[in-house]
């Protein structure tokens, strides 16, 4: 089973994404522990600060080393981790690639950001993999953690009903998905393409790559370089 922890200063924000849907089945099946820490909790002052103002002025407040050194360090004591990641904008970009490795580890461990940052020094002494999920700012690392913990759940084998689902999602292979249709076949002289009510497997594969190719062309064509 794999077990992501996720350091936070707002952990409330992540408690509802974790409780639902795909999400949450994936957790009461065991094939994934989702545990999320208040790095407040680690606060080496009464007031629960965890935060102060930058050496050498400017705006804004950083994260300071101390409370998340403890926190990291209390959880290594436990097990070992394969990946400590850090979300931020000037990670590596996330791509489905990426990803697909992830999903393979046992334990990974994801630090929030917030305010300006974190203390450079746990950057330099803890962490072994930074990743930016766009090239945009964000209030906090919270929204950056569920989206990759999200993408790496899916892939575990079980999580999905049909495990061939995630092998057919956009970005595998470096294609976009297809279009798909359900019904009704007719929607106001909308049809679905006939060739998806054949029943020739193999003809409809081949559209469907053919629709991925173009859809790709058309869209993102710096996935084909």
């Amino acid at each position: 089973m794999m077990r992501i922890d996720i350091l936070s200063c707002v952990p409330s924000l992540l408690d509802s994404f974790f409780a639902h849907s795909i999400l949450k089945r994936a957790q009461q099946a065991n094939h994934v522990e989702v545990v999320i820490h208040d790095i407040r909790d680690y606060s080496v002052n009464k007031h629960r600060t965890i935060d102060d103002y930058a050496f050498g002025g400017g705006a804004g407040m950083v994260l300071q080393i101390e409370p998340i050194a403890r926190c990291i360090r209390a959880l290594q004591a436990e097990r070992e981790y394969d990946e400590i990641i850090y979300l931020t904008p000037d990670g590596e970009q996330m791509r489905q690639p990426m990803v697909n490795q992830l999903s393979l580890k046992g334990n990974l461990m994801m630090l929030c950001g917030h305010y300006k940052g974190v203390d450079q020094r746990v950057r330099d002494l803890f962490v072994t993999k930074e990743i930016s999920i766009g090239d945009y700012v964000l209030s906090g690392g919270e929204l950056a953690a569920a989206v990759l913990a999200d993408a790496i759940i899916r892939l575990i084998p079980g999580v999905l009903n049909d495990e061939t689902s995630a092998l057919t999602d956009s970005f595998q292979d470096n294609l976009l998905a297809p279009p798909v249709y359900s019904r009704p076949a007719d929607f106001e002289g909308h049809k679905v393409p006939e060739i998806l009510m054949s029943g020739h497997e193999a003809k409809i594969e081949e559209w469907r790559y053919e629709q991925s190719l173009k859809r790709t062309k058309e869209r993102r064509p710096d996935l084909l370089q």
